[in-house]
């Protein structure tokens, strides 16, 4: 008997001091809860805060064992300055599993294996022949296309856009493009601290007609979805907090 390689959701308040934190059963079903609560096992992209994570559990459903003794393995980091890497043992971190533990893989915020590394992991868990179950909880990318109003028909994720400004003004007009021809919304994050820079350089950049969409603290208690035209965010001047995880959506 093997065991089962759960896709546990996270809440979406990564990166939100410990005050600002929601209760976590708003977010999670119980029953997500319970299953993290009696899991030996962990793939996770930060022990840290996997640990963290845990312990909000462990207020809700009471860890089957103590903290300390559950496994919490790291995935493998992609080197920086784009060296060159050797293909990481994904099968390595899958052993509990073929020995018969359950095994979680949880995601820093939202659903694992959506806008997350860990969708590797999951193939070698098909290839490996091992039931995969993914549970309820939020995606950040999927709540904030619903409250959008732009089109959930078609639409693409497209994930961070560089960080040189005349690469990325071009990325946008891109995009653009395509989201006017394909009739398809395009969705895009940045990294902390820098909704600021993008909305600036989506503003300088779409034409005032397209429509703008953001959703920022999604399921925190100051959270917001907001869509209007570019011309439309211009002329409002609405800012947006740079700590707080936003999801980015265009219609051209």
């Amino acid at each position: 008997m093997t065991g089962t390689l759960y896709l546990v959701p996270n809440a979406l308040d990564f990166g939100v001091s410990e005050a600002g934190l929601g209760d976590l059963q708003q977010v999670l079903p119980l029953g997500v809860i319970r299953i993290a609560a009696r899991l030996p096992c962990w793939v996770a992209e930060n022990a840290k805060t996997t640990r963290a994570f845990l312990k909000r559990v462990n207020e809700i459903a009471p860890l089957e064992q103590p903290l300390q003794s559950i496994s919490i393995v790291e995935l493998p980091r992609p080197p920086k300055g784009g060296a060159a890497a050797p293909e990481p043992n994904l099968k390595a971190l899958l052993a509990p599993a073929l020995a018969g533990q359950d095994v979680g893989l949880i995601s820093e915020a939202g659903l694992p294996a959506i806008a997350d590394p860990g969708a590797d992991l999951v193939a070698v868990a098909h290839a490996l022949h091992l039931r995969v179950e993914a549970l309820s909880g939020p995606s950040s990318l999927l709540m904030a296309l619903s409250a959008s109003g732009l089109n959930g028909q078609s639409f693409a994720f497209v994930g961070y856009l560089p960080i040189d400004a005349a690469a990325r003004q071009t990325r946008i007009r891109e995009l653009e493009a395509l989201s006017r021809r394909a009739r398809q919304t395009q969705l895009m994050i940045e990294t902390p601290y820098r909704n600021a820079a993008l909305l600036g350089a989506l503003l300088g950049t779409l034409a005032g007609s397209t429509r703008l969409s953001i959703s920022c603290g999604l399921t925190l208690e100051q959270g917001w979805s907001r869509t209007d035209t570019a011309a439309g965010w211009k002329s409002a001047a609405i800012s947006v907090p740079n700590d707080r995880p936003a999801v980015f959506g265009l219609l051209g």
